[in-house]
């Protein structure tokens, strides 16, 4: 489990109203203070474009093409990728 994740655990398992500091559990765990802080309150989240069934449907069309000798360009791959995911995705 990511130390982050072992952060946030450890935030969680603490009484309802128990009194902690952000920036002393970061220490503890070796994490950055306002990334814990925003993780724990859900501001921010990993950002994964594909779910893993969607990343899954992604490798089936890449093995397809590549298997009927049309290897696929990244502009391919972008479109269908940008087409699973309801939104434009990056080339990373």
């Amino acid at each position: 489990m990511p130390a982050i994740d072992e952060a946030i655990a450890y935030i969680d398992s603490l009484a309802l109203g128990e009194k902690f500091e952000y920036a002393k559990v970061a220490k503890i765990y070796g994490v950055n203070r306002i990334t814990l802080s925003r993780r724990h309150r859900r501001v921010q989240r990993p950002r994964c474009t594909l779910s893993p069934h969607q990343e899954a449907e992604l490798v089936r069309y890449i093995k397809e093409l590549t298997e009927r000798r049309l290897p696929p360009t990244r502009s391919m791959i972008r479109n269908f990728a940008s087409k699973l995911a309801t939104k434009d995705v990056s080339e990373s």
